[in-house]
């Protein structure tokens, strides 16, 4: 790694959240809402040597595009249900992944869970595909 590519993630370690968020908009613009400051650390300086040797191989960012999600794809057909404040939401997976829920097509869990709680969740983390201790 070049030596002032090495020096800019380094310096990093130094700077509280604060400062890298300021980091982040010198560098990028709108800060990204990470509350992490290793997250957030990490992403700096995965940024900086992206911007400095390329980021991901375009063989690598395709493979990653087919993989899609770490869930794996629920059957046409598949019903799920989450109880939330007391009303009780069921959604159906149709042909591709479409999941309808009260009459509606949404092209994630996601979406759904967000018109469902109207704040942004994961979706198969809302209807308990994935438990809060895991990826």
């Amino acid at each position: 790694m070049d030596a002032a590519i090495t020096e800019e993630v380094q310096a990093l370690e130094c700077l509280d959240l604060e400062g890298l968020r300021a980091e982040w908009r010198r560098r990028y613009g709108v800060t990204p809402a990470l509350r992490s400051h290793d997250l957030l650390r990490r992403n700096l300086a995965w940024r900086i040597q992206a911007d400095a040797y390329g980021g991901l191989a375009p063989a690598v960012r395709e493979a990653l595009r087919r993989k899609g999600s770490c869930v794996p794809a629920l059957p046409t057909g598949a019903r799920l249900a989450r109880e939330w404040r007391g009303v009780r939401h069921e959604v159906e997976v149709l042909e591709g992944g479409v999941i309808l829920y009260q009459g509606s097509r949404y092209d994630s869990l996601s979406s759904v869970a967000r018109a469902i709680t109207g704040v942004r969740w994961n979706g198969p983390r809302f209807f308990g595909l994935r438990s809060i201790g895991t990826v």
